[in-house]
């Protein structure tokens, strides 16, 4: 006789359309809500850091200790790393004074280290094993080193100073738009697998976001759109509460979730 002994459920959701949607949005209020504290608020982006990490700690320990897929909880961890991500990787740039490239270079090194680091304990760093509370740390570092990198490259590739490309905020967010299509090509065409088109959208969609944040907040004369960062700020957060209720959104299942066990 056997009986099926269900391993437990991700507390991630299933990567769908709409989870990318809701992605790209939390990292465009992490752009503008991170700069409302460090720049609007003056508070520097060593203050900035403090703050938010301690809004990230609480949140991940939130999420860690959740015995099930919480929407408005799980978002709002990727939030937490957004607004986080954001002003560390401003300090990176600026304060610590090695600019664009010196930032995006040691912030790769950290994501790379973060996912080695995972791949050696786990031997897989796909989403869909998230079903324990030591991987689901591992997700979650891997996750905030990759939207500060995002958060750099969003920078560099935009930004006139600090040795950045100098593209502009909507050329910009075009060159981040273009590598998350050709990711999804990719993809689809099976020239990617799942796991590394995952991290590699997941990385995009940052600078992505970045640009469009500093699009919406930034002065006309710089190519922005000349919007409060607080109001931006608010009108991302309720735009993510509408999607998060409207868009069907449940927890990723573990490979072979089910099992039959004498």
């Amino acid at each position: 006789m056997h009986d099926a002994i269900a391993k437990p459920a991700s507390k991630v959701p299933e990567v769908t359309l709409g989870f990318w949607i809701i992605k790209i949005a939390a990292t465009t209020l992490g752009e503008t809500g991170g700069d409302w504290v460090t720049m609007s608020l003056n508070l520097g982006y060593a203050a900035g850091v403090g703050i938010f990490a301690a809004i990230f700690a609480l949140a991940v320990r939130a999420q860690v200790r959740s015995t099930a897929f919480h929407p408005f909880l799980y978002w709002a961890v990727i939030t937490a790393t957004t607004t986080l991500g954001t002003v560390m990787a401003d300090f990176a740039d600026r304060s610590l004074g090695i600019g664009y490239p010196g930032g995006s270079s040691l912030l790769l090194v950290l994501l790379i280290a973060s996912i080695a680091i995972w791949y050696w304990s786990e031997g897989t760093v796909s989403v869909q094993t998230i079903t324990s509370a030591r991987v689901e740390k591992f997700y979650w570092f891997t996750i905030l080193f990759s939207q500060t990198l995002g958060t750099a490259l969003g920078d560099w590739v935009a930004g006139t100073d600090r040795g950045g490309f100098g593209l502009g905020y909507e050329l910009g967010a075009a060159v981040f738009g273009a590598g998350l299509a050709a990711v999804a090509i990719a993809y689809f065409t099976r020239m990617m697998g799942p796991t590394l088109a995952f991290w590699a959208a997941f990385v995009l969609t940052r600078p992505l976001g970045a640009t469009l944040g500093d699009l919406m907040d930034k002065p006309i004369k710089d190519g922005g759109m000349a919007l409060s960062r607080l109001y931006a700020s608010l009108i991302l957060l309720a735009f993510i509460a509408i999607c998060i209720l409207l868009i069907p959104q449940r927890a990723g299942r573990h490979p072979g979730n089910e099992e039959a066990v004498s």
